[in-house]
Protein backbone atom coordinates (compact mmCIF):
# COMPACT_ATOMS: atom_id res chain seq x y z
CA UNK A 1 0.00 0.00 0.00
CA UNK A 2 1.21 3.47 -0.90
CA UNK A 3 0.50 6.34 1.52
CA UNK A 4 2.56 9.05 -0.17
CA UNK A 5 1.03 12.44 -0.86
CA UNK A 6 3.29 13.60 -3.70
CA UNK A 7 1.57 16.31 -5.76
CA UNK A 8 2.43 14.89 -9.15
CA UNK A 9 0.24 15.57 -12.21
CA UNK A 10 -0.75 11.89 -12.26
CA UNK A 11 -1.85 11.91 -8.61
CA UNK A 12 -3.78 15.16 -9.07
CA UNK A 13 -5.60 13.75 -12.11
CA UNK A 14 -6.47 10.55 -10.21
CA UNK A 15 -7.64 12.58 -7.19
CA UNK A 16 -9.97 14.77 -9.26
CA UNK A 17 -11.37 11.79 -11.19
CA UNK A 18 -12.09 9.82 -8.02
CA UNK A 19 -13.52 12.92 -6.33
CA UNK A 20 -16.09 13.44 -9.11
CA UNK A 21 -16.90 9.72 -9.08
CA UNK A 22 -17.46 9.70 -5.32
CA UNK A 23 -19.70 12.77 -5.51
CA UNK A 24 -21.85 11.16 -8.22
CA UNK A 25 -22.08 7.86 -6.34
CA UNK A 26 -22.77 9.76 -3.12
CA UNK A 27 -26.00 11.10 -4.61
CA UNK A 28 -27.36 7.55 -4.52
CA UNK A 29 -26.66 7.38 -0.80
CA UNK A 30 -28.25 10.76 -0.09
CA UNK A 31 -31.41 9.92 -2.06
CA UNK A 32 -31.83 6.55 -0.36
CA UNK A 33 -31.12 7.97 3.09
CA UNK A 34 -33.58 10.84 2.46
CA UNK A 35 -36.35 8.39 1.56
CA UNK A 36 -35.72 6.19 4.60
CA UNK A 37 -35.22 9.05 7.08
CA UNK A 38 -38.49 10.71 6.00
CA UNK A 39 -40.38 7.77 7.54
CA UNK A 40 -39.04 8.57 11.00
CA UNK A 41 -40.41 11.21 13.40
CA UNK A 42 -39.15 14.69 12.57
CA UNK A 43 -36.94 14.88 15.66
CA UNK A 44 -35.02 11.77 14.49
CA UNK A 45 -34.71 12.54 10.78
CA UNK A 46 -31.61 14.74 10.96
CA UNK A 47 -29.90 12.31 13.33
CA UNK A 48 -30.59 9.34 11.03
CA UNK A 49 -29.40 11.30 7.98
CA UNK A 50 -26.13 12.41 9.54
CA UNK A 51 -25.41 9.06 11.19
CA UNK A 52 -26.20 7.19 7.97
CA UNK A 53 -23.78 9.28 5.92
CA UNK A 54 -21.08 9.08 8.60
CA UNK A 55 -21.34 5.30 8.77
CA UNK A 56 -21.28 5.14 4.96
CA UNK A 57 -17.98 7.03 4.96
CA UNK A 58 -16.49 4.80 7.67
CA UNK A 59 -17.56 1.63 5.83
CA UNK A 60 -16.04 2.87 2.58
CA UNK A 61 -12.73 3.74 4.28
CA UNK A 62 -12.62 0.32 5.96
CA UNK A 63 -13.32 -1.41 2.64
CA UNK A 64 -10.47 0.55 1.05
CA UNK A 65 -8.01 -0.98 3.55
CA UNK A 66 -9.43 -4.40 2.73
CA UNK A 67 -9.07 -3.76 -0.99
CA UNK A 68 -6.89 -6.84 -1.43
CA UNK A 69 -9.62 -9.04 0.00
CA UNK A 70 -12.34 -7.25 -1.99
CA UNK A 71 -10.52 -7.99 -5.24
CA UNK A 72 -10.85 -11.72 -4.46
CA UNK A 73 -14.65 -11.26 -4.40
CA UNK A 74 -14.53 -11.02 -8.17
CA UNK A 75 -13.45 -14.66 -8.49
CA UNK A 76 -16.26 -17.00 -9.74
CA UNK A 77 -17.80 -19.14 -6.99
CA UNK A 78 -20.86 -20.58 -8.76
CA UNK A 79 -22.07 -21.12 -12.29
CA UNK A 80 -25.77 -20.93 -13.24
CA UNK A 81 -27.22 -21.06 -16.74
CA UNK A 82 -23.73 -20.78 -18.17
CA UNK A 83 -22.96 -17.58 -16.20
CA UNK A 84 -20.15 -17.42 -13.65
CA UNK A 85 -21.18 -15.56 -10.51
CA UNK A 86 -18.71 -14.16 -7.99
CA UNK A 87 -19.47 -12.95 -4.49
CA UNK A 88 -19.43 -9.42 -5.86
CA UNK A 89 -22.10 -10.35 -8.43
CA UNK A 90 -24.24 -12.03 -5.77
CA UNK A 91 -23.99 -8.98 -3.48
CA UNK A 92 -24.86 -6.61 -6.35
CA UNK A 93 -27.90 -8.69 -7.37
CA UNK A 94 -29.14 -8.95 -3.77
CA UNK A 95 -28.64 -5.22 -3.20
CA UNK A 96 -30.32 -4.35 -6.48
CA UNK A 97 -33.34 -6.51 -5.67
CA UNK A 98 -33.62 -4.91 -2.23
CA UNK A 99 -33.38 -1.42 -3.75
CA UNK A 100 -36.04 -2.17 -6.36
CA UNK A 101 -38.30 -3.64 -3.66
CA UNK A 102 -37.96 -0.58 -1.43
CA UNK A 103 -38.54 1.84 -4.31
CA UNK A 104 -41.60 -0.04 -5.63
CA UNK A 105 -43.04 -0.31 -2.12
CA UNK A 106 -42.65 3.43 -1.50
CA UNK A 107 -44.14 4.29 -4.88
CA UNK A 108 -47.10 2.00 -4.10
CA UNK A 109 -47.62 3.77 -0.77
CA UNK A 110 -47.56 7.14 -2.50
CA UNK A 111 -50.10 6.04 -5.11
CA UNK A 112 -52.37 4.60 -2.40
CA UNK A 113 -52.09 7.80 -0.36
CA UNK A 114 -50.36 6.14 2.60
CA UNK A 115 -48.35 8.80 4.41
CA UNK A 116 -45.26 8.34 6.55
CA UNK A 117 -46.20 7.07 9.97
CA UNK A 118 -49.61 5.82 8.79
CA UNK A 119 -49.66 2.07 9.48
CA UNK A 120 -53.28 1.56 10.29
CA UNK A 121 -54.18 0.49 6.78
CA UNK A 122 -51.64 -2.33 6.36
CA UNK A 123 -51.01 -3.47 9.95
CA UNK A 124 -47.30 -2.81 9.48
CA UNK A 125 -45.01 -2.22 12.40
CA UNK A 126 -43.84 1.38 12.91
CA UNK A 127 -40.45 2.19 11.39
CA UNK A 128 -37.75 2.29 14.05
CA UNK A 129 -34.51 4.24 14.11
CA UNK A 130 -32.45 1.03 14.30
CA UNK A 131 -34.18 -0.55 11.29
CA UNK A 132 -33.50 2.55 9.19
CA UNK A 133 -29.81 2.59 10.15
CA UNK A 134 -29.45 -1.14 9.37
CA UNK A 135 -31.01 -0.67 5.92
CA UNK A 136 -28.67 2.26 5.26
CA UNK A 137 -25.66 0.14 6.28
CA UNK A 138 -26.66 -2.73 3.97
CA UNK A 139 -27.05 -0.45 0.97
CA UNK A 140 -23.83 1.41 1.83
CA UNK A 141 -21.93 -1.85 1.54
CA UNK A 142 -23.50 -2.54 -1.87
CA UNK A 143 -22.79 0.99 -3.13
CA UNK A 144 -19.25 0.90 -1.76
CA UNK A 145 -18.16 -2.35 -3.43
CA UNK A 146 -18.15 -1.07 -6.99
CA UNK A 147 -16.72 2.28 -5.89
CA UNK A 148 -13.80 0.73 -3.98
CA UNK A 149 -12.98 -1.74 -6.76
CA UNK A 150 -12.98 1.13 -9.29
CA UNK A 151 -10.78 3.29 -7.04
CA UNK A 152 -8.27 0.52 -6.37
CA UNK A 153 -8.15 -0.20 -10.10
CA UNK A 154 -7.17 3.42 -10.77
CA UNK A 155 -4.49 3.83 -8.10
CA UNK A 156 -2.80 1.94 -5.30
CA UNK A 157 -2.26 5.14 -3.29
CA UNK A 158 -4.42 4.67 -0.18
CA UNK A 159 -3.86 8.26 0.94
CA UNK A 160 -5.52 9.59 -2.23
CA UNK A 161 -8.48 7.20 -1.98
CA UNK A 162 -9.12 7.88 1.72
CA UNK A 163 -8.77 11.65 1.21
CA UNK A 164 -11.26 11.57 -1.66
CA UNK A 165 -13.77 9.53 0.37
CA UNK A 166 -13.57 11.82 3.42
CA UNK A 167 -13.75 15.04 1.38
CA UNK A 168 -16.65 13.89 -0.81
CA UNK A 169 -18.67 12.64 2.15
CA UNK A 170 -18.01 15.87 4.02
CA UNK A 171 -19.58 17.78 1.13
CA UNK A 172 -22.47 15.31 0.98
CA UNK A 173 -23.02 15.65 4.73
CA UNK A 174 -23.34 19.41 4.31
CA UNK A 175 -25.56 19.22 1.21
CA UNK A 176 -27.75 16.37 2.47
CA UNK A 177 -29.84 18.71 4.65
CA UNK A 178 -30.84 20.82 1.65
CA UNK A 179 -31.37 17.79 -0.61
CA UNK A 180 -33.49 16.14 2.09
CA UNK A 181 -35.65 19.25 2.56
CA UNK A 182 -36.08 19.77 -1.19
CA UNK A 183 -36.99 16.12 -1.90
CA UNK A 184 -39.55 15.94 0.91
CA UNK A 185 -41.04 19.37 0.17
CA UNK A 186 -42.02 18.52 -3.41
CA UNK A 187 -44.02 15.29 -3.89
CA UNK A 188 -43.12 15.05 -7.58
CA UNK A 189 -39.41 15.30 -6.77
CA UNK A 190 -39.75 12.54 -4.18
CA UNK A 191 -41.47 10.33 -6.75
CA UNK A 192 -38.63 11.10 -9.15
CA UNK A 193 -36.09 10.14 -6.45
CA UNK A 194 -37.88 6.82 -5.91
CA UNK A 195 -37.75 6.21 -9.67
CA UNK A 196 -34.00 6.87 -9.54
CA UNK A 197 -33.60 4.26 -6.81
CA UNK A 198 -35.54 1.74 -8.89
CA UNK A 199 -33.33 2.54 -11.89
CA UNK A 200 -30.15 2.16 -9.83
CA UNK A 201 -31.43 -1.15 -8.45
CA UNK A 202 -32.05 -2.44 -11.98
CA UNK A 203 -28.55 -1.27 -12.91
CA UNK A 204 -27.03 -3.22 -10.00
CA UNK A 205 -28.93 -6.36 -11.01
CA UNK A 206 -27.72 -6.00 -14.60
CA UNK A 207 -24.13 -5.60 -13.37
CA UNK A 208 -24.52 -8.76 -11.31
CA UNK A 209 -25.54 -10.66 -14.46
CA UNK A 210 -22.50 -9.25 -16.32
CA UNK A 211 -24.65 -6.94 -18.43
CA UNK A 212 -22.53 -3.82 -18.53
CA UNK A 213 -24.34 -0.48 -18.70
CA UNK A 214 -22.31 2.71 -18.94
CA UNK A 215 -22.70 4.84 -15.83
CA UNK A 216 -22.78 7.89 -18.07
CA UNK A 217 -26.06 6.62 -19.55
CA UNK A 218 -27.61 6.11 -16.10
CA UNK A 219 -26.52 9.37 -14.54
CA UNK A 220 -27.03 11.31 -17.76
CA UNK A 221 -30.66 10.19 -17.84
CA UNK A 222 -31.04 11.11 -14.18
CA UNK A 223 -29.57 14.57 -14.79
CA UNK A 224 -31.93 15.14 -17.73
CA UNK A 225 -34.94 14.07 -15.64
CA UNK A 226 -33.89 16.43 -12.86
CA UNK A 227 -33.59 19.29 -15.36
CA UNK A 228 -37.10 18.61 -16.68
CA UNK A 229 -38.49 18.50 -13.13
CA UNK A 230 -36.77 21.81 -12.26
CA UNK A 231 -38.41 23.39 -15.32
CA UNK A 232 -41.80 22.00 -14.25
CA UNK A 233 -41.39 23.46 -10.77
CA UNK A 234 -40.38 26.84 -12.23
CA UNK A 235 -43.43 26.87 -14.53
CA UNK A 236 -45.77 25.97 -11.65
CA UNK A 237 -44.26 28.68 -9.43
CA UNK A 238 -44.57 31.37 -12.14
CA UNK A 239 -48.15 30.33 -12.90
CA UNK A 240 -49.11 30.60 -9.23
CA UNK A 241 -47.45 34.01 -9.04
CA UNK A 242 -49.39 35.30 -12.08
CA UNK A 243 -52.69 34.02 -10.68
CA UNK A 244 -52.06 35.82 -7.40
CA UNK A 245 -51.47 39.09 -9.26
CA UNK A 246 -54.74 38.77 -11.20
CA UNK A 247 -56.84 38.43 -8.10
CA UNK A 248 -58.57 41.70 -7.13
CA UNK A 249 -57.62 43.08 -3.78
CA UNK A 250 -60.49 42.81 -1.31
CA UNK A 251 -61.12 46.07 0.57
CA UNK A 252 -62.33 45.30 4.04
CA UNK A 253 -64.74 47.74 5.72
CA UNK A 254 -63.51 49.33 8.94
CA UNK A 255 -64.88 47.72 12.03
CA UNK A 256 -67.13 49.73 14.34
CA UNK A 257 -67.89 49.10 17.98
CA UNK A 258 -71.13 47.33 18.73
CA UNK A 259 -73.80 49.94 19.58
CA UNK A 260 -77.11 49.24 21.25
CA UNK A 261 -79.60 50.54 18.67
CA UNK A 262 -82.38 50.76 21.22
CA UNK A 263 -80.56 53.71 22.87
CA UNK A 264 -80.45 55.66 19.60
CA UNK A 265 -84.10 54.87 18.81
CA UNK A 266 -85.17 55.92 22.31
CA UNK A 267 -83.28 59.21 22.01
CA UNK A 268 -84.87 59.97 18.66
CA UNK A 269 -88.43 59.29 19.88
CA UNK A 270 -88.10 61.03 23.24
CA UNK A 271 -90.01 64.32 23.72
CA UNK A 272 -88.21 65.33 26.85
CA UNK A 273 -86.56 68.75 26.67
CA UNK A 274 -82.88 68.66 25.99
CA UNK A 275 -83.04 65.07 24.90
CA UNK A 276 -81.76 65.90 21.44
CA UNK A 277 -84.91 64.70 19.69
CA UNK A 278 -85.75 66.24 16.33
CA UNK A 279 -89.43 66.85 15.59
CA UNK A 280 -91.16 68.22 12.53
CA UNK A 281 -94.17 70.53 13.05
CA UNK A 282 -97.37 69.76 11.18
CA UNK A 283 -98.35 73.52 11.33
CA UNK A 284 -98.13 75.31 7.95
CA UNK A 285 -95.38 77.83 7.55
CA UNK A 286 -96.77 81.36 7.31
CA UNK A 287 -95.22 84.48 5.86
CA UNK A 288 -95.19 86.86 2.93
CA UNK A 289 -93.74 85.84 -0.31
CA UNK A 290 -91.65 88.24 -2.34
CA UNK A 291 -93.26 88.44 -5.78
CA UNK A 292 -89.89 89.08 -7.42
CA UNK A 293 -88.37 86.01 -5.79
CA UNK A 294 -88.18 82.86 -7.85
CA UNK A 295 -87.80 80.67 -4.79
CA UNK A 296 -90.57 78.47 -3.46
CA UNK A 297 -92.37 79.48 -0.27
CA UNK A 298 -92.35 77.51 2.92
CA UNK A 299 -90.91 74.06 2.98
CA UNK A 300 -92.50 73.16 -0.28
Amino acid sequence: MDFSLALTPENIAVFLTLFVLELVLGIDNVIFISVLASKLPKELQARARNLGLTLAMIIRVILVFFAGWIITLTEPVITLFGIDFSWKDIILIAGGLFLVYKAVTEIHHKLEGIEEGDHASDDAKPVTFLSVILQILLLDIVFSLDSVITAVGMTSNMAIIVSVVILSFGIMLFASRFIFAFVNKHPTVKMLALSFLMLIGAFLIAEGFHIHVEKAVIYGSMAFAVLVEVLNLAVARNKARRENKKRATVQLLPSYPQIDESVAVGAALSKAPGSGAVGLSAKPVEGEVDPDSEGRAGLG
